[in-house]
């Protein structure tokens, strides 16, 4: 089907929100409020697609020029309505086809929805096509008033609407299909003699109508896509409505889910079949999960991506590459640019960041590797530091193949451990370590006899050492 232009209202104050953000740049399920609008539009392939911006001007725009950079954006400094935001986007365009006019705060849409509203619209020749929906509790809402053969007569807006009116529950999605020529020709006739004094949309539809046009409601089955979000509740409540359809999706596709209620899943990520999310798991951005994977429980992942059998437990993870069979975790933290091998291990309490661990090597746990390129086969024993800041630049520590790095080491970087070598248990390692050689870096150990019976007399340590079988307390 053919689409000739897109228009979608994003202007309003968003007052409700109390936020100095925007309302359409609120973010449900990996998307801005307005991205959501964006998706579901950009499946019908429109022409073009323009956006009417309006509070928080700057920071709407900027946003569109990451997500979608052709969209063309028209600026509504007075905010009179949406037949006035509508004027204002249609005023420098040549009317042609058909014009698809929607809200940017309705985040649950779906392209399938506007598919339906479209395809009625152009089957049944009409001049005005309306998205409604029946809506339990319409309050908010403008009522559908159709007439007795069903056809739709008007739209009245709540605060207009009579008691007979506020009970009729088909409500208003605020999506329009519209021949452009026949808008073009209406909008023009709106007045403002309501009880907002604004000029509303809805409006045009009666003025079509008197005109002789043939306008259609469309009525889709789930109310739940015509949700409009105003304030945080509601933005809490089309998350979670975001989160049950994405979860729903993904258990149906193959994916195991152990407690959707607490399982998030952005709609940009991708999950192959056989993947299992645990309890209290959060998959955002653009993460790509590999058939066989296990994420959780209680694990945060951002951009990331886990190839198959890799498991990832009780961690926090950005925008890291985890390899096949790889085990991350518990209490592990990888940030940005770390990359495990296949079959490698970054265990308890272990922080990464920047490094690339090889296939089958291990920091199992209790370490921080930062700047870092660690070959294949290697072990990282317990509480190392790579030590890669000087107080103003960061430097790189490059560990070879089939390394033993003790437990309690540091290594000073800029330093290379050659392929095959070991470091000896608490170690400050500042220079290079050769193929196959032992770094040490500690002093030799001495031990002050009798220091504590001199020094710490009456004390339990004195108590004990007193007691203990002993040939040389006294030196």
């Amino acid at each position: 089907m053919s689409l000739d232009t897109v228009v979608i209202l994003a202007a309003g104050e968003g007052t409700r929100m109390k936020s100095q953000t925007p309302k359409v740049l609120h973010s449900i399920a990996g998307r801005s409020l307005l991205g959501h609008v964006l998706a579901a539009c950009e499946t019908l392939n429109p022409q073009q697609l323009r956006v009417v911006v309006g509070s928080g001007r700057e920071k709407v725009e900027a946003h569109l020029k990451e997500i979608a950079p052709k969209v063309t954006t028209v600026f509504q400094e007075h905010r009179g309505g949406t037949g006035h935001a509508a004027q204002l986007a249609l005023a420098d365009l040549t009317p042609q086809g058909t014009i698809l006019i929607l809200a940017g705060d309705t985040p649950m849409l779906t392209g399938e929805s506007l598919a339906q509203l479209l395809e009625g619209h152009h089957a049944g020749g009409f001049t005005a096509s309306v998205l409604t929906a029946e809506h339990p509790d319409p309050t908010g809402y403008g009522r559908i008033i159709r007439g007795d053969d069903g056809s739709l007569v008007r739209i009245v807006e709540e605060k207009d609407a009579d008691e007979f009116e506020k009970a009729i529950e088909e409500v208003n999605s605020g999506v329009y299909a519209f021949d452009a020529v026949k808008l073009a020709g209406a909008i023009g006739k709106l007045r403002n003699d309501n009880a907002q004094g604004e000029l509303y949309l809805t409006d045009v539809i009666e003025i079509l109508r008197n005109d002789g046009g043939k306008i259609a409601a469309v009525c889709i089955d789930d109310f739940t896509e015509t949700l409009g979000v105003n304030d945080r509740v509601q933005l809490a409540e089309a998350e979670a409505l975001l989160r049950d359809r994405t979860n729903e999706k993904l258990m149906r596709s193959g994916v195991t889910i152990v407690d959707p209620t607490t399982t998030w899943v952005s709609v940009e990520a991708t999950i192959a079949q056989d993947v299992t999310l645990l309890p209290g798991t959060v998959i955002g951005g653009k993460s790509t999960i590999a058939t066989g994977a296990v994420i959780g429980p209680r694990s945060y992942l951002v951009d990331c991506t886990v190839a198959s059998g890799a498991e990832v437990k009780e961690s926090h993870a950005t925008s890291a590459v985890i390899g096949e069979n790889a085990s991350v975790g518990p209490f592990t933290y990888l940030r940005p640019g770390t990359n495990l091998g296949a079959n490698t291990r970054a265990g308890a309490f272990v922080e990464m960041k920047n490094a690339t661990l090889g296939d089958g090597s291990k920091v199992p746990h209790l370490s921080y590797v930062g700047d870092a390129t660690i070959g294949e086969g290697s072990n990282i024993g317990a509480a190392t530091i790579f030590v890669n800041y000087d107080g103003v630049e960061k430097h790189h520590t490059t560990v070879g193949d089939h390394v033993r790095i003790g437990s309690d080491s540091m290594l000073v970087a800029p330093v290379t451990i050659g392929d095959g070598a070991y470091t000896a248990a608490g170690s400050v390692i500042t220079e290079d370590v050769p193929a196959g050689a032992m770094g040490v870096g500690r002093a030799k150990q001495r031990n002050v006899i009798g220091w504590v019976l001199r020094k710490r007399p009456g004390t339990k340590s004195a108590e004990a050492a007193a007691s203990a079988p002993s040939t040389d307390q006294e030196g």
